[in-house]
């Protein structure tokens, strides 16, 4: 029977050991593996921590990271005359070496085509950012894994390259601007967004939305906005779709009546029958409403699983230092606190948002086999992303700071696939306002305040364009709250108090539900305490919601 070897001895055994031959010794562990059904990743894992803990830098060091992070990526490795190659089906990466281990050149080279040397990489890789470099290859890893024999991946890859020249001639096309920044209008506003590609280190992405941050100051635009983007490749699908094999946008392009080329007919340019498909990889994966789901699957299917759309945008929006609680009645209810030290809590009622309607399932790719698919894709997709950056935003802010106390309570309730209403207690009354936050298309987006006896015929184009400058329900939220008590603090002339009054008899049956929720709220009042974890307005707002969905249907019709 061997001896045992303690701890203590090992640590003298390998004490004087260099971190070269620490690192031979995993490796050998890694390729002289004694049982095959035992996975190698501790092994991996443990080569990874010692690669990124030790500063050393030599050619047999740079050399084993690379080699690394090709097998993580499912790349072959081998090593010739100071270079290294990490290569794939479809393009290869060449890094070559000096003789002390730093990087003198990166090279990116597609099948077929020369190398070109790519900065980006060269850069991530001398400033030792091996993570990065990684997930860049990571990237171009999938552009580049075309699924298939080496005929069927040739056409495919000549497929997916002449999609991308269509798309860039679409990308070109004039088009009206929209926003002041130019970096904004192009990704939020242009048929492709902003298109990224022709370049071999890059993989092929747009990116189509990116959340306002001009206009009001909030801490919104504090944080990093998310932009919203999708790569474009190429995958298996299960039937044959014929698939472009040149370009199906003429020279010079004919625009239709909404500036969008008139494409040539596929029968009228050269094509294959191929068992795929091309794919927009939505990047983040984003939570999408029925409705829009139902206009996706007119040119795609895709299986989804269902859930309420605020408990989808809450998975991926809360930081470790957010504040929010579900009641035993599913309802959400969030803690934002905005600048200044004002804090607002949000209920989201289970029962109104937990039905088909109003559902959202976590989509993280759409399928589409023509160029002319993918400005109305974008579109859709923006349009859905509005609606979610605006439900977002009253779970993405900062905790409150120690002894802050809740003062605002507010209930958001959807109202339709592009609406829903925030009710809330207007200041120095107790009755019931609502406003109506209507969203019909990705670029427009309208307020519409009933119930908070306000004076001020322009007070919902105020609040519409507050909210489409911030994107933000909080931020509008407070600046009505201050407009509304501007307005109350200031007393009215005898004049304005008897046209007032002329108004609110034209409004009769609006005014006398405002009156019986009022009566209603201040009974509540004085018969309930507040509840400790948060004051829920769900059962105070029904009859105020009521005539304000009424009143806003006939208006947005």
């Amino acid at each position: 029977m061997m001896d045992r070897v303690t701890i203590p001895e090992l640590c003298l055994k390998f004490a004087e050991k260099s971190w070269a031959d620490t690192f031979q010794l995993v490796r050998r562990c890694m390729e002289k593996s004694r049982d095959e059904s035992r996975s190698r990743k501790p092994l991996e894992r443990s080569l990874e921590k010692l690669q990124e803990e030790s500063n050393v830098c030599t050619i047999n060091t740079t050399k084993l990271r690379l080699e690394i992070i090709a097998k993580q990526q499912g790349m072959s490795f081998h090593f010739a005359e100071a270079t290294c190659y990490l290569s794939a089906d479809l393009f290869y990466v060449e890094v070559l070496l000096l003789p002390c281990g730093e990087v003198e050149e990166v090279k990116v080279v597609p099948h077929g085509e020369s190398p070109v040397p790519s900065e980006s990489l060269l850069q991530l890789l001398r400033s030792k950012n091996f993570a990065a470099f990684s997930l860049k290859l990571q990237g171009l890893f999938a552009q580049y894994n075309i699924p298939g024999d080496n005929e069927i991946k040739l056409k495919l890859l000549a497929s997916l390259q002449c999609l991308g020249k269509d798309l860039w001639k679409i990308a070109h096309l004039p088009r009206e601007q929209k926003y002041f920044d130019p970096e904004m209008d192009l990704i939020n506003n242009g048929r492709i967004g902003d298109l990224i590609m022709g370049k071999e280190d890059c993989p092929f992405t747009m990116r189509f939305f990116i959340p306002p941050t001009n206009g009001t100051k909030t801490l919104v635009s504090d944080l990093n906005p998310v932009v919203q983007a999708a790569q474009v490749t190429v995958v298996v699908s299960n039937v044959t779709h014929k698939l472009q094999m040149a370009s199906v946008v003429p020279q010079p392009p004919q625009l239709d009546p909404q500036g969008y080329p008139v494409f040539v007919p596929l029968n009228e340019v050269p094509n294959e029958m191929l068992p795929a498909c091309f794919l927009l990889k939505l990047q983040p994966a984003m939570p999408v409403m029925p409705s829009f789901v139902k206009k996706l699957s007119q040119i795609t299917d895709v299986d989804l699983q269902w859930a309420p759309l605020p408990k989808l945008l809450m998975r991926d929006s809360l930081s470790a230092n957010s504040s929010w609680e579900m009641t035993c009645e599913s309802n959400m209810i969030f803690t934002v606190t905005l600048p200044g030290g004002v804090m607002h809590s949000y209920v989201f009622p289970g029962a109104a948002w937990d039905v088909p309607a109003h559902r959202g399932a976590v989509v993280d790719s759409v399928p589409f086999t023509h160029p002319g698919h993918v400005p109305a894709l974008l579109e859709l997709l923006r349009h859905q992303c509005a609606i979610n950056t605006l439900l977002r935003s009253c779970f993405i802010f900062h905790c409150a700071s120690p002894g802050s106390v809740c003062g605002l309570h507010f209930e958001v309730l959807p109202e339709s696939d592009s609406s829903f209403s925030v009710t809330f207690q207007p200041p120095d009354a107790d009755s019931l306002g609502v406003l109506l936050v209507n969203v019909p298309k990705p670029h427009q987006i309208t307020c519409s305040l009933f119930g908070a006896n306000t004076r001020d015929p322009s007070i919902n184009e105020y609040l519409s364009s507050v909210i489409m400058s911030c994107m933000s329900i909080p931020e509008t939220m407070r600046m009505l709250y201050n407009k509304l008590e501007d307005i109350t603090s200031v007393p009215l002339s005898p004049s304005c108090s008897a046209t007032t009054e002329t108004e609110n008899d034209h409004s009769a049956p609006s005014s006398t539900a405002v009156a019986d929720t009022s009566r209603a709220l201040a009974t509540f009042s004085q018969s309930a305490a507040m509840p400790k974890d948060g004051f829920s307005v769900a059962d105070l707002a029904r009859s105020a919601l009521t005539v304000a969905k009424s009143e806003s249907i006939l208006e947005i019709n």
